[in-house]
């Protein structure tokens, strides 16, 4: 597992709702108990942690897109490849 799915691993277990000791990369968000206020204090927690931007919008049933803790992952990994180019 990558440096940067760890993180975002971490990160996310501390906003989950719900008693698990682990998450998976295929855990859903929903299914973690986060709710959109979660799953925005996520985003800013991720951003500041990469200093990077994510885009979301909030009329979006789920933030950013994401469905997973795979997806949240993958984009962060994509984010920091695009700043990196």
């Amino acid at each position: 597992m990558s440096d940067v799915a760890t993180d975002v691993m971490a990160i996310i277990k501390k906003k989950i709702r719900v008693d698990k000791s682990e998450i998976t990369l295929d855990d859903k968000l929903r299914d973690l108990g986060l709710e959109s206020l979660d799953a925005l204090e996520l985003v800013f927690d991720i951003e500041e942690k990469f200093n990077i931007e994510i885009p979301v919008n909030a009329n979006e049933a789920n933030i950013g897109g994401f469905e997973t803790v795979r997806d949240v992952v993958q984009a962060v990994e994509k984010i920091l490849a695009d700043k990196k180019a």
